[in-house]
């Protein structure tokens, strides 16, 4: 008994220290890319950008993610997460401080590819270490945990950035703001030397790709992510310019409405996490109770487009922030049923695949709302498109594995 007690103590500890590592790195990767948006007024008056020149900084971004997701899955399988996470934080931290030495678009450009391919490491990094060394009891609540960070730094981004920028420049916020993954780094790197796999689960291992693409689990992940993450990056990356063009807010007041739609989106992680146990527990069948978890989220979103119909901000940010909290739960329990469903030693890379998938919708998002505003058509367009997004993923999901099933019970 005192053994047994011994052993769920240690993975308690194991299961907090990484839970721990992979909520602050998964939060620094979005504080550093968030800081160009919340920085676009300043930044358009000093470089002379126009809308389309913006989009175009978040389309090569989306881009460049998308390209280097192409191999980050087996870069991650194949070199295991430890150093694979290690590298990606160094390499985008420093691409993030670059950003301060560009002088015109094209080294924004520039500095923006690195940044991308750094941090197109994080997510697939972060899901495979929770299937690797988290059973599944915990796993499913971690993964919440972990989806919930990037929701924290864009709470806490807004709220210092703009201060930041206004009292000592724009280069010190993308300075300050990328000198923080070396910070991380120095708790990862002896933090992983004391894990260990679960079982006999090696950490890397060769990627077989054939039966990978030939698999409809697969497709099933990157369906669902290429039409929800779109929704996510058309938020991110166009929701300060929402609050100051429709509302006429300063880029010293943006930060409160941004603040108010994160928190809500990371109540939508932390909450989703939770659900799909609870309804396992009631004696749902692994599918049921995944997909209509899903459900819920996906009714949830189609409250978003009531932003547009409303004078005050704080209404458009609660109406945005419960789209967003109902995105980070459908995003929660697509993360789940990759740890679930697909076996251990390809999740990284079905995760890759998926967010190349999720790239690329967001780079047509960001392209066709820099298109719609220039042509007159504001956000409506754009809110449509969010508001269906998850019905049609749940529908992908379903038409494609019309069963769900633990992988362990398939092999």
């Amino acid at each position: 008994m005192a053994t047994a007690a011994a052993q769920g103590d240690r993975s308690t500890r194991i299961a907090i220290v990484l839970v721990t590592l992979l909520f602050l790195g998964n939060a620094l990767n979005y504080v550093d890319r968030q800081v160009l948006a919340l920085l676009k007024p300043t930044l358009e008056a000093e470089f002379g950008w126009s809308d389309s020149d913006y989009a175009h900084l978040g389309s090569t971004f989306q881009i460049a993610a998308a390209g280097a997701l192409l191999g980050v899955g087996w870069f991650v399988d194949r070199l295991g997460v430890r150093w694979a996470y290690a590298i990606a934080i160094s390499v985008w931290s420093l691409a993030g401080m670059a950003h301060a030495l560009a002088q015109s678009v094209q080294q924004f450009v520039a500095a923006r590819v690195v940044l991308a391919v750094g941090e197109s490491v994080s997510t697939p990094a972060g899901i495979k270490t929770a299937a690797t060394y988290l059973p599944v009891r915990q796993r499913n609540m971690a993964i919440g945990l972990i989806n919930t960070a990037p929701n924290i730094g864009a709470i806490v981004t807004p709220l210092l950035i703009p201060p930041l920028a206004l009292a000592f420049g724009w280069k010190a916020a993308f300075i300050a703001t990328g000198a923080l993954g070396f910070v991380w780094l120095a708790f990862w790197l002896p933090a992983m030397r004391k894990m260990r796999p679960l079982g006999d689960l090696p950490e890397r291992a060769k990627v077989a790709w054939r039966p990978l693409l030939r698999d409809r689990r697969t497709w099933a992940v990157v369906g669902a992510k290429f039409c929800t993450d779109c929704v996510w990056w058309f938020v991110l990356f166009w929701m300060p310019d929402f609050f100051s063009r429709e509302f006429g807010m300063s880029q010293g007041a943006l930060g409160l409405p941004i603040a108010i739609v994160f928190t809500l989106a990371a109540l939508g992680a932390v909450t989703s996490g939770a659900l799909y146990p609870i309804l396992l527990g009631r004696g749902f069948s692994v599918d049921r109770a995944r997909k209509l978890s899903m459900f819920v989220f996906a009714l949830a979103v189609l409250v978003m487009p009531l932003a547009m119909y409303t004078t005050s901000p704080w209404v458009a940010a609660l109406c945005v922030g419960l789209g967003l909290f109902a995105h980070q739960g459908f995003s929660t329990n697509i993360f789940g049923m990759t740890a679930d469903i697909i076996p251990p030693l390809r999740v990284a890379t079905v995760i890759a695949l998926g967010a190349v998938a999720g790239n690329l919708s967001g780079t047509a998002i960001i392209e066709f709302a820099g298109w719609s505003l220039g042509n007159g058509l504001g956000y409506g367009p754009l809110f449509i498109i969010c508001s269906l997004a998850y019905l049609t993923a749940l529908l992908v999901i379903h038409l494609i594995v019309p069963r769900l099933e633990l992988a362990e019970s398939r092999a």
